[in-house]
C-alpha cells in the first residue's frame, strides 16, 4: 500500500521570538524538522510532502537537498488548511494511506509510529492520544458513555467542564486519501480562531459511522510540541537524558546525566567513564575503557581504548589512538591524527599535525601542519612557524628525535631521526640525522647598563 507523509511548518511560531523559523531551532544539535524527517524516511514514504508559508520559506532553501514536495501555504487559516494545499498532490485512490506529523513534535518514537500503521490499517482513521498532567492549549478528547472518541474540541473553544479533561490530541494521524479528499472541503471556520481545524472531520466521520482507531501513548515527552523556548529547553534535558540512560544500560559510566551533552551521534563501547560538563558534537566514537574528563568538549572525533581525556580539553575533527593521554588544557584542531600511546600536555595546540606513537608533547607548544615521528619528546615553549603570512609549510621530525624546551622551527623543515635540538634554537634549516643542533645568540651582559629610576608618584 501506498504511503504519503505530510509535515506542516507553516506555522508561525510567534512564541519562540525569534527570526528563526520555529522548526528550525535545534533538539539535541539536530533541527526540529531534521528529526521528524529521519524518522519519515524509517518510515519508506512513496512521497513526503512538507507544507511551509512565506515567513518559513528559509525551511526550504535549509533542506534544498532533499527529495520533498513542498507545498506553500499563502495563508495560515489552520491544520486543516494546510493539509487541503496538499490535496492536488493526493489521488482519490483507497489504497493510498496518508499520515501526518509536525514538524514541531520531535521525538515521536518510529515504533509508536509503526504501531499506529499496523493497527489503524483497517480503519477509515487513526489517531494518537495521550494523557497530560497540563493540557492547556491543547485540544481535548471528546469521548462518549462508552468510551468512542466522538469529537475533538481545541482548548479555545471547551467550556469549563471540557477543560477538565486531561486526554489530548497529539494532532498526528493516519487516513486514507479519499477520506481527506471527502472531508476537508467540507471544513468551516466557524470558530473563535476563523481557522479550519482538521480535528473538526473527526466528528463528521463519526456522524456517517466512520471507524476511528485510537492508540494512546504512555509518555507525555514523546508527543509534546514545542512552542517557546521553555518547552524546548525541558525536552533537550529529556532528550538528552534518554540518550544517557541508554548508554549507561549498555555500560557506560555518565557521572551526571544533567551536565551531559550529546548533539549528533555517538558511538561509544563498554567501560567508558565520563565526567560532567562533556559536550559531544558530529559523530564521536570512543573506544573501551577510555576515561573523559570534566569540561571537554569533543566534535567528530574518533578515540581508541584506554585513553585519557582529562579536564578542559577542545578536539575537534582529529583521531585519537589507544592508550594516549590527552590535556589537561589541550585544543587538538582539524585534520590531527594521534597513534597510541601518546602524551600530549596542558596548554598544548596541535593542527593538521600527525603524531607518532610513544611521542610526547607536555608543556604548552605549538604544532601546526607537522609530522612528527615516534618516541619524540618536544620541550615546553616549543612552536612550529607553518606559515609565512601568504602559504603554510610542513615541518617534519624524524623518529627518536629531542626538541629542547622553547625552540622555533621555521617550517618548511626537516628535523634528521635521533636529532638533538638545544633548548631556546630558533632552527631554518634541515638537522641532521644524529647530531645536536643549537641555534643561539651568544649571550652578553652590558656592562655600562643601569636601571632607569623614577621617583614614585
Amino acid at each position: 500500500m501506498e504511503l504519503h507523509i505530510i509535515i506542516l511548518t507553516a506555522g508561525k511560531g510567534t512564541r519562540m521570538c525569534s527570526k528563526i523559523p520555529k522548526v528550525l531551532h535545534k533538539l539535541g544539535g539536530i533541527t526540529l524538522l531534521e528529526h521528524i524527517l529521519i524518522t519519515s524516511k524509517n518510515l519508506f514514504p512513496n512521497k513526503l510532502h512538507i507544507v511551509y508559508s512565506d515567513q518559513n520559506s528559509i525551511i526550504q532553501n535549509y533542506f534544498k537537498d532533499e527529495n520533498i514536495n513542498w507545498v506553500k501555504q499563502n495563508e495560515i487559516l489552520g491544520t486543516g488548511h494546510a493539509i487541503m494545499q496538499v490535496l492536488p498532490y493526493l489521488s482519490t485512490n483507497k489504497s493510498i494511506r496518508v499520515l501526518i506529523l509536525y514538524g514541531d513534535i520531535p521525538m515521536i518514537n518510529i515504533s509508536t509510529l509503526r504501531i499506529l500503521l499496523e493497527k489503524s490499517a483497517k480503519y477509515d482513521l487513526g489517531l494518537i492520544t495521550a494523557n497530560f498532567a497540563d493540557p492547556s492549549g491543547l485540544g481535548r478528547i471528546i469521548r462518549d458513555d462508552i468510551g468512542n472518541i466522538i469529537e475533538i474540541i481545541e482548548h479555545k473553544n471547551t467550556n469549563c467542564i471540557q477543560r477538565n479533561i486531561t486526554e489530548i490530541n497529539t494532532g498526528i494521524v493516519v487516513t486514507s486519501s479519499q477520506i481527506l479528499q471527502e472531508y476537508l472541503p467540507k471544513l468551516q471556520n466557524n470558530n473563535n480562531q476563523l481557522e479550519y481545524h482538521f480535528t473538526d472531520i473527526i466528528s463528521m466521520m463519526v456522524k456517517d459511522q466512520k471507524s476511528i482507531y485510537c492508540f494512546p501513548v504512555q509518555d507525555e515527552f514523546e508527543v509534546s510540541g514545542i512552542n517557546t523556548r521553555n518547552q524546548l529547553s525541558t525536552l533537550e534535558r529529556i532528550y538528552q537524558n534518554r540518550i544517557s540512560f541508554d548508554l549507561m544500560s549498555k555500560g557506560v559510566t555518565i557521572l551526571d546525566p544533567n551536565r551531559f551533552d550529546v548533539r549528533g551521534k555517538l558511538i561509544i563501547c563498554t567501560d567508558v567513564i565520563i565526567d560532567i560538563n562533556v559536550i559531544c558534537e558530529g559523530t564521536i566514537e570512543i573506544g573501551n575503557d577510555t576515561i573523559i574528563g570534566p569540561n571537554n568538549f569533543l566534535k567528530d572525533v574518533k578515540i581508541g581504548k584506554n585513553v585519557i581525556i582529562k579536564a578542559n580539553c577542545v578536539i575537534e575533527n582529529a583521531i585519537i589512538g589507544d592508550n594516549c593521554i590527552i590535556g589537561p588544557f589541550a585544543r587538538i584542531r582539524p585534520n590531527t591524527f594521534i597513534e597510541s600511546d601518546v602524551k600530549i600536555g596542558n596548554f598544548t595546540e596541535l593542527k593538521n599535525t600527525k603524531i607518532g606513537k610513544k611521542s610526547k608533547c607536555n608543556h604548552m607548544s605549538y604544532l601546526g601542519d607537522a609530522s612528527i615521528g615516534e618516541n619524540i619528546n618536544i620541550g615546553a615553549g616549543t612552536i612550529t612557524c607553518n606559515y609565512d603570512g601568504f602559504n603554510k609549510y610542513q615541518t617534519i621530525i624524524k623518529n627518536n628525535a629531542f626538541i629542547g624546551a622553547n625552540t622555533t622551527l621555521i617550517a618548511p623543515l626537516k628535523i634528521g631521526g635521533n636529532a638533538y635540538i638545544g633548548a631556546g634554537s630558533v632552527i631554518t634549516k634541515d638537522t641532521p640525522d644524529n647530531k645536536l643542533t643549537l641555534a643561539r645568540a651568544r649571550q652578553i651582559t652590558l656592562k655600562e647598563w643601569k636601571k632607569n629610576k623614577q621617583k614614585n608618584s
